[in-house]
């Protein structure tokens, strides 16, 4: 008879312990803790249009989603407030002729800077003939650039340099020029570059109003110094070719650099043009970083100080893509020496 061998009872095994469950997935998420984000009082309230009202008949407390022009704005304005990494960015504004708009566009552009920035933004006049950019602000100074060169050595703080300077509703600050043409003649590159590094101690950002011409006496030093240049130019076929001529002469003359990081401003100044603009802003855009159209603008066309409130809104907002397309570099440590 086989014996069996006896069964072992044994108590079934403890069930293992079961895994800790995961976090839910929004534990993962990361969310800013700021003042924006978790207080809705400290969202921005709306600007205008319907979002405005449902703002306001809910008693603030709702605050539609941004549409995708006002999600546009703000990137701009962001990058328009961009920090100068540097400590001081030059920014050239020059055309081959005149007429084209281009002491317009620097304090257009210098005043839409100076409104979304805490620093400090400057537009000084280096045309070697009587220039016009004093005219563009309302004058508290008799002072000029000459005056600034001849007291230069007891420049020694903002408040200083300050007083050399007309100041405009948007806080941009211009540097005029002599209106005596036989006066203004003298003013050569040893002089910008004595007057770019007063600018330097005190300003984030310098607009240098460039004379016509390429061949002037500041205009080397101007170059020189330069981290980027705008280009301005008429929609018109004259106008068209004087830019590309310009931007020829800078790329044969040691300047390829500038000419890739440049602007080109298609500036209308008149209600209506037979040009292909679409064409003229291909062939640029295929040698510059960018290409911003200026609309006609019956504010403009008076010649007189340039008021951003007196603008149209399209108008306002080609600036603001001019200003937005200039603050993209401003993070960037540029090589100045060119």
């Amino acid at each position: 008879m086989t014996e069996t061998s006896p069964k072992i009872q044994t108590s079934p095994p403890s069930p293992a312990p079961s895994p800790s469950p995961s976090p839910p997935e929004q534990f993962h998420e990361t969310v800013p803790l700021t003042a924006e984000h978790l207080l809705t009082n400290r969202r921005p309230e709306p600007a205008g249009g319907w979002r405005r009202i449902v703002w306001l008949l809910s008693g603030r407390r709702i605050i539609p989603a941004e549409s995708l022009a006002e999600q546009e704005r703000r990137t701009l304005i962001a990058q328009a407030q961009t920090p100068v990494a540097s400590g001081h960015h030059r920014i050239a504004v020059m055309s081959l002729k005149g007429g084209v708009g281009k002491t317009t566009t620097t304090v257009a552009l210098g005043n839409t800077l100076a409104s979304l920035r805490g620093d400090r933004v400057i537009a000084i006049d280096a045309n070697p003939d009587r220039g016009t950019l004093g005219l563009k602000v309302k004058s508290e100074t008799a002072a000029t650039i000459r005056t600034m060169l001849a007291e230069a050595p007891h420049i020694l703080r903002y408040a200083d340099a300050r007083a050399f300077t007309s100041q405009s509703p948007a806080r941009l600050e211009v540097l005029a020029s002599d209106t005596d043409p036989a006066v203004s003649e003298a003013f050569n590159a040893d002089d910008y570059r004595t007057v770019a590094g007063l600018i330097e101690r005190y300003y984030s950002i310098c607009i240098t109003d460039c004379g016509t011409g390429l061949l002037h006496g500041a205009m080397g030093a101007t170059l020189e110094l330069a981290d980027q240049i705008v280009l301005v130019s008429l929609v018109a076929v004259d106008g068209a070719s004087s830019a590309a001529a310009t931007l020829d002469w800078l790329t044969a003359h040691g300047y390829a650099d500038l000419v890739k990081t440049a602007i080109v401003v298609l500036n209308a100044v008149e209600p209506k043009s037979d040009v292909d603009v679409e064409l003229l802003e291909r062939h640029f855009i295929s040698r510059c970083r960018a290409v911003i159209r200026i609309p006609y603008d019956p504010h403009l066309k008076e010649g007189a100080e340039v008021d951003l409130v007196r603008l149209r809104p399209t108008t306002r907002g080609a600036y603001l893509r001019l200003a937005a397309a200039v603050g993209q570099t401003f993070g960037q440590r540029p090589d100045r020496g060119h």
